[in-house]
């Protein structure tokens, strides 16, 4: 430990400066990184869920425009069924898309829009 002297307004004192941090403010700083952790933890588990669902919705989106694409192709027929489309590598190269949340999609015949079972 360094011990500076020195002479303010005519007295003699002795500074000591210290290296290192205490336990206190150790244990202070872990206490905040705590805090901070348990607020954002679940909110990061909800981003994963929420980008799940954003993919979810892009995927239909590509399915009822490759529907789209598929009843003009086909001279305004509509498909029998999903697999019509989704199983025609013109339409899906690298197979027909999966669901991110584990669902399955499913084609109301309907109205000719896409559901996922999620």
């Amino acid at each position: 430990m360094s011990e500076v002297t020195g002479n303010i307004q005519g007295k003699n004192t002795v500074a000591s400066y210290r290296k290192g941090v205490t336990l206190i403010e150790l244990l202070v700083v872990i206490g905040i990184l705590a805090a901070l952790a348990v607020i954002a933890i679940p909110k990061i588990g909800g981003l994963a869920h929420d980008v799940k669902e954003q993919g979810d919705a892009t995927n239909i989106d590509t399915i009822e425009s490759q529907i789209e694409l598929w009843i003009t192709m086909h001279d305004g027929a509509y498909p029998n069924s999903l697999t019509d489309v989704t199983a025609d590598a013109d339409y899906f190269p690298d197979g027909p898309p999966q669901c991110p949340l584990g669902g399955t999609y499913t084609l109301d015949k309907n109205i000719y829009r896409v559901n996922c079972s999620h």
